[in-house]
């Protein structure tokens, strides 16, 4: 089973909250665009010291998390059908669900836009419970 990741539950992954669980306790490949890994790098850093998080220690959260990260030629087919769905309510979210869309796996995000995606959307408390993992460690 794989998912594609959005920024907000891997910068949630990253600074340890429950997202991470995902990734250390099941077998869900994870993957995402190479956009969004930019996009969580950008914020990482501000984030985490917003919150009172080493910057530093965060990022090797997130070189540490199994993602696999897609560049645009691989679901670029898919850019047009997802910017239809997806497009006027969020233009960045669109790469991501063409990738799902390309690879016919559900969405990972915390994000309502993807509500309107003709395709399976997990937020991460639902993924976890889905998973079978339990609701707390």
């Amino acid at each position: 089973l794989s998912v594609a990741a959005d920024a907000n539950v891997l910068l949630s992954a990253a600074m340890g909250r429950a997202a991470q669980r995902v990734f250390h306790e099941s077998t869900l490949l994870v993957v995402t665009t190479e956009t969004i890994l930019d996009e969580v790098h950008e914020y990482l850093g501000p984030l985490a010291r917003k919150v009172g998080l080493e910057p530093a220690r965060v990022e090797r959260q997130l070189a540490e998390l199994p993602i696999q990260a897609y560049l645009e030629p691989l679901y670029r087919s898919h850019l047009a059908e997802a910017a239809r769905h997806i497009g006027k309510r969020d233009p960045d979210d669109v790469a991501l669900l063409a990738l799902a869309l390309k690879l016919q796996i559900p969405v990972w995000s915390n994000d309502k836009d993807f509500r309107v995606a003709p395709i399976q959307t997990y937020p991460t408390a639902v993924l976890i419970k889905a998973l079978g993992l339990p609701s707390r460690r």
